[in-house]
């Protein structure tokens, strides 16, 4: 069993020097200017509960809850505090204590276990289609309320690129000319439904650059959006059956891509995640040690430049786990800049949280849309025609955003414009 310990979150929280580096780069913060709504307040919670100063009570299960967990406070951090384990701990430690209603933890759940079971997300956005017209295309009110504590979400339902179904990759997808690189991927659960697209141009991307692709039939969700609410237990069950799909084939591979910003921040922790458990430990560690993310990887081995110009203005909004959880922010720019015509312009705030992440604009909706108002006015000022974004949560909220705005501004990952740029320039295989 794997039991997050209380030296362990007192070591963690030690760390803060409570210098105040944080407030500024807390999206929160920056909206409330509440101490208690900050890194360094919440911290100071955790470490005053923990040593029975004060109680466990509604008033710091807010505090926790309003944070976005998107860890821009880590990059701003002097100390090398570790937020988001921080984070990941205390909401752990909050289901452990059923602090909450039995019917909201139910349906917390249950949202958890949709958006992470294909098949389930799938038949849901079905039935979503045909009850658009009673709901307005928004979860349903009762639902709504009940996931947000009582505050009514304006939150749409995603709209998949294309029809509501699970769309796998194949097995193997050959290196396109000659073998350079044999690279496991994975596929997610929300991406195989939501943006599917995204895979297939992931692995059309990688096969033009010399990568035999292999993905697993068996791998599944990797936990992430278990991990970041709380639900330990779930998290490690994830974990560990997405590392039993890819052991057989890890010692050959030289990498294991993935195209998902928050999945891939969690990936890149499974040995942390699972330092306790003998039998997973190693296997973990040696698995974090190859993942990368889809453009890390691409500018990692080169690329073959697109040889057709793709005129478009194109402005890039950092994910937030890719560059504050992964520290990745320049690669994502290499890849769309090494696109003929392709003209790349930077927003205001580009690494500044959109109210996405993961479940928090449906469990948080005031402060999701606050932060998704605060993004489309920075994309507005761009000028661009277009929106690069590599996260899926991103996508959809963005995408939401900017048809709510009535701007007519598309929205895509940064591979699916480099696989448009190949496929017009005859790169990719047909």
């Amino acid at each position: 069993m794997d039991n997050i310990t209380a030296e362990e979150l007192d070591q963690k929280t030690r760390q803060c020097i409570r210098c105040g580096f944080c407030l500024d780069a807390c999206p929160t913060f920056r909206i409330t200017g509440q101490e208690t709504l900050s890194p360094r307040g919440r911290i100071y919670l955790v470490r005053s509960w923990q040593q029975d100063k004060i109680e466990l009570d509604k008033h710091v299960l807010h505090a926790l809850d309003s944070c976005l967990g998107c860890r821009a406070c880590e990059t701003a951090c002097p100390s090398g505090v570790e937020y988001g384990s921080i984070l990941e701990m205390a909401r752990t430690e909050i289901e452990s204590r059923s602090l909450r209603t039995p019917a909201q933890s139910f349906a917390r759940r249950q949202l958890l276990r949709v958006l992470t079971t294909p098949g389930q997300l799938a038949a849901s956005l079905q039935a979503g289609r045909l009850l658009r017209p009673l709901t307005g295309g928004k979860l349903p009110g009762f639902a709504a309320r009940l996931l947000s504590g009582g505050a009514q979400s304006s939150v749409q339902l995603p709209v998949p690129q294309e029809e509501a179904a699970v769309h796998t990759l194949p097995p193997l997808t050959p290196a396109l000319h000659e073998t350079r690189f044999k690279v496991g991927m994975v596929a997610g659960c929300v991406m195989k439904v939501l943006f599917s697209r995204t895979n297939h141009a992931t692995a059309s991307v990688l096969a033009a650059n010399g990568c035999d692709v292999l993905c697993p039939p068996a791998a599944e969700c990797c936990g992430a959006l278990h991990i970041h609410a709380g639900q330990h237990e779930d998290a490690l069950q994830k974990a560990r059956r997405l590392l039993d799909a890819f052991e057989p084939h890890l010692p050959e591979l030289d990498a294991v891509v993935i195209n998902s910003a928050g999945c891939g921040s969690t990936l890149r922790e499974y040995d942390k995640l699972l330092q306790h458990d003998d039998a997973y430990r190693e296997k973990a560690k040696l698995f974090t040690s190859k993942v990368r993310d889809i453009s890390e990887w691409l500018v990692e081995i080169g690329i073959a430049p697109p040889s057709a110009p793709l005129s478009r203005v194109v402005s890039y909004h950092d994910a937030c786990h890719l560059a504050h959880g992964q520290r990745i922010k320049e690669q994502p720019r290499q890849l769309l800049r090494s696109i003929p015509g392709l003209q790349l312009v930077e927003m205001e705030e580009a690494d500044t949280c959109c109210g996405s992440a993961g479940i928090y604009n449906i469990v948080q909706p005031e402060m999701a849309r606050k932060l998704l108002i605060r993004k489309i006015e920075h994309i507005r000022a761009t000028g661009a025609t277009h929106i690069a974004t590599a996260n899926p949560g991103c996508l959809a909220w963005i995408e939401q955003g900017l048809m709510e705005a009535g701007l007519d501004i598309s929205i895509s990952h940064p591979v699916e414009i480099l696989a448009e740029a190949y496929s017009k320039s005859g790169q990719l295989q047909q």
